[in-house]
């Protein structure tokens, strides 16, 4: 399977599967993994998209001579030629084809790394004993550490965090290969003998390894869960201050009101919702009901299946969607 495919197989299997979001490495309001999964889809999709814009703008070619004046064999002739090779002629060159076409190339292959090590760093966030809501895949036979056999380092998802460095430096490259003297020096040339076949084999090696890595992730749901719900309720905070509001109280009151019960409440490591619940000031506003209705779980999950709509198109879990099928990579 393409990793597009991969990832949207994984995201519709996890799509209803609770996780807390996390803004700041801290717990903000729930959200589910299949969301994650579906964000990592989508930012694909507009990968895809500039790689091939970036790949149409390098399919050109020149023949127009030693200064791009078209002195000795004319626009045509240049024109024919590139047309027997599957190019465009440039409109208009120097000696050779301006640089700007190459630095967008590798700008393309800079984000498709970034993109990657972006999962990859996030897999080994949920990957930390404390979290451990996730893990890469660990063969039998695999030794996490020559001296702590009890590990299961995410070594791959760490090689891809270390290549992304390394193809975004090679645009660093690209983008200074545009400035040539006059008609052109050759500057560039010794510069992009490296680092366009490197960047190119690092980025097909990336897709491959993060597509294993998907598609092999273990997924602890239960864990997922715990998690959420280890704060007894502090991540519902933000949907309650909402509702005193719509209630009418003045939004200062509600939020010191919110605010100082929450701040109890991860002081003691006790229950939000119980607390919230004595308070008077909440109490005269929102019955037992209205508070139910507050921390309901399914409530905050409300809009999963009209995003998942708008990312891949209504198909049926587990089938390949249009959006999916056409990530190939």
């Amino acid at each position: 399977m393409t990793f597009g495919e991969i990832l949207d197989l994984r995201a519709h299997e996890f799509r209803h599967t609770p996780q807390i979001g996390r803004t700041h490495g801290i717990h903000a309001e729930p959200i589910t993994f299949g969301l994650k999964i579906a964000n990592w889809f989508s930012e694909i999709q507009r990968n895809i998209a500039r790689f091939r814009d970036a790949a149409a703008q390098m399919a050109v070619g020149k023949v127009s001579g030693a200064v791009g004046n078209a002195s000795h064999l004319g626009t045509e002739i240049e024109e024919r030629i590139c047309k027997r090779l599957g190019l465009s002629a440039a409109p208009v060159a120097s000696q050779v084809i301006q640089r700007d076409r190459h630095a967008q190339y590798l700008s393309a292959l800079a984000l498709i790394a970034a993109t990657l090590e972006k999962i990859a760093l996030e897999i080994r966030h949920l990957q930390r004993t404390e979290v451990r809501e996730v893990e890469e895949p660990f063969s039998g036979e695999q030794r996490g550490s020559s001296a702590m056999p009890h590990k299961r380092n995410p070594v791959s998802c760490e090689q891809i965090c270390g290549l992304a460095r390394l193809v975004r430096s090679n645009m660093l490259a690209a983008f200074e290969n545009v400035a040539l003297w006059h008609e052109r020096d050759i500057s560039h040339s010794s510069v992009e003998r490296v680092i366009l076949p490197d960047s190119t084999i690092l980025i097909d090696y990336m897709l491959s390894k993060m597509t294993m890595i998907l598609g092999q992730m273990r997924v602890f749901p239960e864990r997922m869960l715990s998690n959420l719900e280890s704060t007894h309720g502090l991540v519902y905070s933000g949907q309650l201050l909402q509702d005193l509001v719509e209630k009418g109280m003045p939004r200062d009151d509600a939020y010191k009101a919110v605010q100082e019960n929450a701040m109890a409440a991860w002081e003691t490591d006790t229950s939000f919702r119980d607390r919230v619940a004595k308070d008077a000031r909440i109490a005269k506003v929102l019955d037992s009901k209205a508070l139910a209705h507050t921390f309901d779980l399914q409530r905050q999950l409300r809009s999963v299946n009209g995003i998942f709509d708008r990312v891949f198109g209504a198909h049926p879990a587990g089938e390949k969607s249009a959006a999916g099928s056409a990530g190939k990579h």
